[in-house]
């Protein structure tokens, strides 16, 4: 069993991970786990736990990680507002097909709202991106 588990396990929080370096080779052939790093996802911090000191293949493997996490944090960002975009058109089909008027009345002015600015934020980081490109 110690020959499939990896090296490193990682507890997802919500800012990053707990690190632990996974060990098997103990008389009883038990799985020892021993936090050795915290990792911060957003900042890219990785600070040793307690007294541990990182080993370069500790370093070189939580850098992997973290490096593919962000990646995967960013497509999942990028998937969110795409799904957000079907929940809008779900919500125009419901509005023009099934609402009734005290539903409209409930959602109406808190939608507008918040579509009034998300529209003048995307179109100010429009024109920005535009100035750019022209520059």
């Amino acid at each position: 069993m110690g020959a499939d588990l990896p090296d490193y396990y990682f507890r997802v929080r919500e800012n990053g991970a707990a690190v632990f370096r996974i060990g098997t080779e103990n008389r009883q052939r038990r799985i020892e786990m021993v936090e050795i790093a915290a990792v911060n996802v957003k900042n890219g911090n990785i600070k040793p736990h307690g007294d541990v000191e990182l080993t370069k293949a500790d370093r070189t493997a939580i850098e992997d990680w973290l490096a593919a996490r962000q990646a995967q944090m960013a497509a999942r960002e990028v998937d969110d507002i795409l799904r957000t975009v079907d929940h809008l058109n779900l919500t125009t089909q419901w509005a023009q097909s099934r609402a009734t008027d005290a539903q409209l009345e409930a959602v109406t002015d808190t939608l507008l709202l918040a579509m009034h600015d998300l529209r003048t934020m995307l179109v100010k980081r429009k024109a920005d991106r535009l100035g750019k490109a022209e520059a």
